[in-house]
C-alpha cells in the first residue's frame, strides 16, 4: 500500500517564517522517499536553495532582510500550495500542472525533473511573489535584492550537472564526449534571461488590481509552453537522455538522497 505523505494546506498568510518552509519541504521530501516519488527531487534542491536565501539574510547579503523573508516565504509559498492542491486533485496553474505530471513518467532524467519544476518557480512565480512583497511600493526598489536571490536560482543550472554526475558518475565521461548536454542547460538558461522574471514582475506592479489575475494566467500559459523545451528537448537530446536514464543509479529516494546533499 502506498504511503501518501502530504504537507499540511499552507497559504502565503499561514507560513511566518523560511524555517516554516524548510519544514514543509522536509515533509515533502520525506514523503516521496516513502513513495519513490520523483516529486522529491525539485524539494530537496529548492532547500538547499532555500537554506541559502535564509544564511545570506543572516549574513546581511541582501539590502532589505526582513523584505527578503517575506518575498522568500510569499515566493515559496506559491510552489507549497501548488503541491498540496495537486495532491488533492485541485486546479492549479498550467506551468505546474506540467511539472507534476511529469513526475509520473517513467523516461524523464533527474535533470528534466528538476529544470521542469525551476521553470515554473522562477518563470512565473517569482515575478508573482516579487509583485506582492512591494504591492503598494516603487518596485524597482527591489531590483539589487531581486538580482541577488536570482543568482542563487541561477546557480542551480551548475548545481543540477555536479548532482547529475553524482547519480549517473558516466555523465562527466559523456560530458567530454559531447557538449549536447551542456548546450542544453545553456540553452535553458538563455531562455529565463530572454523571458525574464523581473520584467514580468514590473509589468504586474504596473497592472490594475483587477487585470492582474488575466496577466498571470497568460504569463502561465507562456511558461508552460518554455517547459515543452524540457519535455520534449530534440532527437539527439532525448536519446541521450533516455541513455542517461538507463544509467541513473538507485531508486528515486537514493537520487533525492544524492540531491539534499
Amino acid at each position: 500500500m502506498e504511503v501518501v505523505a502530504q504537507p499540511k494546506t499552507h497559504t502565503i498568510a499561514s507560513i511566518q517564517s523560511i524555517d516554516e518552509v524548510i519544514a514543509v519541504l522536509e515533509t515533502i521530501i520525506e514523503g516521496s522517499k516513502l513513495n519513490d516519488d520523483p516529486l522529491g527531487y525539485f524539494a530537496a534542491l529548492y532547500k538547499k536553495v532555500t537554506i541559502k536565501v535564509k544564511e545570506g539574510i543572516a549574513n546581511e547579503i541582501f539590502e532589505d532582510g526582513p523584505r527578503m523573508k517575506r518575498l522568500d516565504i510569499i515566493f515559496a509559498s506559491r510552489y507549497l500550495d501548488a503541491y498540496a492542491a495537486y495532491q488533492k486533485n485541485e486546479p492549479v496553474t498550467e506551468s505546474w500542472e506540467k511539472a507534476f505530471k511529469l513526475s509520473k513518467k517513467y523516461w524523464p532524467i533527474v535533470l528534466q525533473h528538476l529544470l521542469i519544476g525551476m521553470n515554473a518557480h522562477i518563470n512565473l512565480d517569482l515575478g508573482v511573489a516579487a509583485a506582492e512583497v512591494m504591492k503598494g511600493k516603487d518596485i524597482h526598489k527591489l531590483k539589487g535584492d531581486f538580482d541577488k536571490i536570482n543568482e542563487i536560482l541561477s546557480s542551480l543550472v551548475q548545481d543540477v550537472e555536479k548532482d547529475l554526475s553524482e547519480i549517473w558518475p558516466t555523465l562527466k565521461t559523456i560530458l567530454k564526449w559531447t557538449g549536447t548536454i551542456d548546450d542544453f542547460l545553456i540553452n535553458f538558461s538563455m531562455g529565463l534571461a530572454r523571458d525574464g522574471a523581473w520584467n514580468f514582475a514590473v509589468k504586474l506592479s504596473d497592472t490594475p488590481a483587477d487585470k492582474v489575475p488575466a496577466l498571470i494566467a497568460s504569463r502561465d500559459q507562456s511558461v508552460a509552453k518554455i517547459g515543452n523545451l524540457i519535455t520534449n528537448p530534440g532527437l539527439i537530446v532525448s536519446t541521450l537522455f533516455k541513455v542517461i536514464r538507463l544509467g541513473e543509479k538507485g531508486s528515486v529516494s537514493d537520487k533525492i538522497e544524492d540531491l539534499e546533499h
